[in-house]
C-alpha cells in the first residue's frame, strides 16, 4: 500500500528532525541525563516538527538502549511504540476529544503504572481547543502526576492556553524552517523516490511550503504524480498557480492603472486553469516585498519573501509609492479573504484588480486622498517646470514667413492709389499699470511662499483658498468650515501673515472666513481638476 511521502520519511530520531537543533539539543540532553520534566509543552506553526518530536520523546525514554539520548528503534519498546501497539504511549486528538469527560478519563486511568514501559506518556495534540472544564480537570494531575506519568502538549495557537497550564509546563517553540533547510531534505527524499527534482521545483516548493515542511513534501508528492520531471514551471502547473514573472505583469499593470491589460492577462491565467485566490496571493507578496524593499531598502533583504530578483523589484518601483502599495495590500488581503464566501471569485477578483487601477471605483476617502495627491504632484512638477531656466531661456517662436495671399492685389473693384504713403507704425501700447493688491493676485502669486511655510497637512488647504488685501487686511475665502478651523490655526495664520507683509511691505492682519470673493463663484474642485488639466491633459467643462 502506498504511504505517503511526509509519513514515509518521518523523522525517527532527533538527529533526524530538520531546522529544531535548539529544541531537539536541549531534548536529548535531558534525555541523556536524565533531567525530564513531567510535563512539556510544543508550541509553533503547522508541519515545523511538534508531533514528531512527542512521538521522539515518548520512544527516547522507555528506549532500552539509548544512543546519547536518542532512541535506538530497535527495542521492543520503541517497536511497539511505532506500530501503535502499546496502549501505554497514547496521542489523543483534542479537537475531538476536548469535553470534560474525556479527560476525567484520562485522568482515572493515568494512575495505574504502565503495563509494558517505563513511562507512561501522553501526546495531547492541538491542546488548545480543550473546554475550560477540560482544562481545569486537567490541572490537577499535571501539578501533580505520578512518577511513571509524563504529558506532552503540542498546540497551534498558544494564547488560547491558559496561564495556569502554561506555568507548569515547560514550553519549546517551534520555528519556521528556513527554505534552504527545506530544499535539501525535498531533495535527499527526491533521491531515494528516485524522483527527477530540479533545482528551481526544489527552490519553488520551498517557498511555497511557508516554513512547514510536511507541506513541501505534500507538494512534491503531488507534483512527481504528474510524471515527468519536477521543475519550477511543472509545479506551477500542476498546483494551477501563476508564475512569477506573469504576476510580476500583472502587478506592472495595475501599478502603471493600465485596466484593459490587467484584466485581459488575469483572464488568460483563469482560462489557463490558475486560481484567482491564488493569483490574488501572489499579488499581495509581490506587493508587500515592494513595500518592505521602499520602507528598508538596506536592512529588509531579510524579509522579503525570495520569490523575485532585485532588477524585478526595482522596476516596478518606479510606478509604486508607499502610500498606494499600502493600499494595495489592504484591498488584495480583504479581497482574497472574501473569496471563500464569494457566489464568484472570478468577479470578485476582476472587480479587486479594477479598484486597484482606478482610484475612483473605491469610493473612499483613501482613494480620494490618493487622487489628490497624484494631482498635486502633476501641478507641483508644471511648477517646478515653469520656474525651471530651461523655460525662462526657451527661445520665442518666430514669426511666420509672409505668403503669396499677403502680396496679392486688392480685391477687383478696389483703387490702387498711386505713391500711396507708407501705413504709419502703430503706437506703442501704454504700459499698463501692475493690478492692485486687492484683486487676489497677490494671494496667487504667493501660494508656493505659503506652502513652503505650511505643514505638509495644510498644503492642500492653502492651495484651494482665494485671498484679497484691503486696508491691510488680508481675507482668505475658505470653502468649508473645516478649512477655515485649520487655517486660523495661530501658527498657520502666523506663517501668512508674515509671508504676505513681506511682499506687501507693511504690516497684514489676516482674516478668515467661508465663501466666495464677492463676484465670483467657483467649485474649488473644478478649480483644481482644471489648473491640473493643464499637466495631464485633459478639459474640464
Amino acid at each position: 500500500m502506498y504511504q505517503a511521502l511526509y509519513r514515509k520519511y518521518r523523522p525517527k530520531t532527533f538527529s533526524d528532525v530538520v531546522g529544531q537543533e535548539h529544541i531537539t539539543t536541549t531534548l536529548r540532553r535531558q534525555v541523556a541525563e536524565g533531567r525530564l520534566s513531567h510535563a512539556y509543552l510544543f508550541t509553533g506553526t503547522r508541519g515545523t516538527g511538534k508531533t514528531t518530536c512527542a512521538k521522539i520523546l515518548a520512544k527516547a525514554v522507555n528506549c532500552e538502549n539509548p544512543q546519547d539520548g536518542d532512541p535506538c528503534n530497535a527495542c521492543p519498546s520503541c517497536l511497539g511504540i511505532d506500530s501503535g501497539a502499546f496502549l501505554d504511549v497514547t496521542e489523543l486528538d483534542a479537537a475531538s476529544n476536548n469535553g470534560v469527560d474525556n479527560v476525567r478519563a484520562l485522568r482515572d486511568e493515568a494512575v495505574y503504572s504502565p503495563a509494558q514501559v517505563k513511562k507512561r506518556v501522553y501526546i495531547i495534540d492541538e491542546v488548545h481547543m480543550l473546554t475550560r472544564e477540560a482544562f481545569n480537570a486537567l490541572l490537577k494531575i499535571l501539578e501533580e502526576p505520578p512518577e511513571h506519568l509524563m504529558f506532552v502538549l503540542a498546540t497551534t495557537e498558544l494564547h488560547k492556553v491558559p496561564a495556569t497550564i502554561l506555568s507548569r509546563c515547560q514550553r519549546f517553540a517551534f520555528r519556521r524552517i528556513l527554505p534552504r533547510d527545506i530544499e535539501a531534505r525535498l531533495e535527499q527524499v527526491a533521491r531515494a523516490e528516485n524522483i527527477d527534482l530540479k533545482p528551481d521545483g526544489a527552490e519553488l516548493l520551498a517557498r511555497l511550503a511557508d516554513g512547514a515542511l510536511r507541506d513541501a513534501l505534500s507538494l512534491l508528492d503531488q507534483c512527481s504524480a504528474a510524471g515527468g520531471s519536477v521543475d519550477a514551471q511543472g509545479v506551477l502547473d500542476t498546483l494551477g498557480l501563476a508564475g512569477n514573472v506573469q504576476t510580476a505583469e500583472l502587478l506592472g499593470f495595475i501599478l502603471r492603472r493600465d485596466a484593459k491589460a490587467a484584466l485581459l492577462l488575469l483572464h488568460k491565467l483563469y482560462t489557463g486553469g490558475k486560481d484567482v485566490g491564488a493569483v490574488l496571493g501572489e499579488l499581495s507578496t509581490l506587493a508587500r516585498d515592494l513595500l518592505i524593499s521602499a520602507t528598508a531598502p538596506e536592512g529588509g533583504a531579510a524579509l522579503l519573501s525570495g520569490g523575485y530578483d532585485g532588477k524585478t523589484l526595482a522596476a516596478l518601483q518606479k510606478d509604486a509609492t508607499g502610500a498606494r502599495l499600502i493600499r494595495l495590500c489592504a484591498v488584495l488581503q480583504e479581497t482574497a479573504a472574501a473569496l471563500q464566501n464569494s457566489v464568484n471569485a472570478r468577479t470578485d477578483a476582476e472587480l479587486c484588480v479594477l479598484r486597484l487601477c482606478d482610484d475612483s471605483l473605491s469610493g473612499d476617502l483613501t482613494a480620494l486622498n490618493a487622487r489628490l495627491d497624484r494631482l498635486e504632484n502633476r501641478l507641483a512638477a508644471g511648477a517646478a517646470y515653469r520656474s525651471s531656466p530651461a523655460a525662462q531661456t526657451a527661445p520665442e517662436p518666430e514669426p511666420e514667413p509672409a505668403t503669396a495671399e499677403d502680396d496679392a492685389p486688392p480685391p477687383y473693384g478696389e483703387p490702387v492709389a498711386e505713391n500711396a504713403p507708407e501705413p504709419e507704425a502703430p503706437p506703442e501700447p501704454a504700459p499698463v499699470p501692475a493690478p492692485a493688491a486687492a484683486d487676489g493676485e497677490l494671494f496667487a502669486r504667493l501660494l508656493e511662499e505659503y506652502k513652503n511655510r505650511l505643514p505638509v497637512a495644510l498644503r492642500g488647504f492653502i492651495g484651494m483658498a482665494k485671498g484679497r488685501l484691503a486696508d491691510g487686511v488680508l481675507t482668505v475665502y475658505c470653502a468649508t468650515e473645516q478649512q477655515k478651523h485649520l487655517l486660523e490655526a495661530p501658527d498657520a495664520a502666523r506663517a501668512i501673515a508674515e509671508v504676505t507683509a513681506g511682499a506687501a511691505g507693511h504690516p497684514v492682519t489676516v482674516r478668515f472666513t467661508v465663501g466666495e470673493p464677492e463676484g465670483e463663484a467657483h467649485d474649488k474642485m473644478r478649480d483644481l481638476l482644471q489648473a491640473g488639466g493643464k499637466f495631464d491633459g485633459f478639459t474640464v467643462k
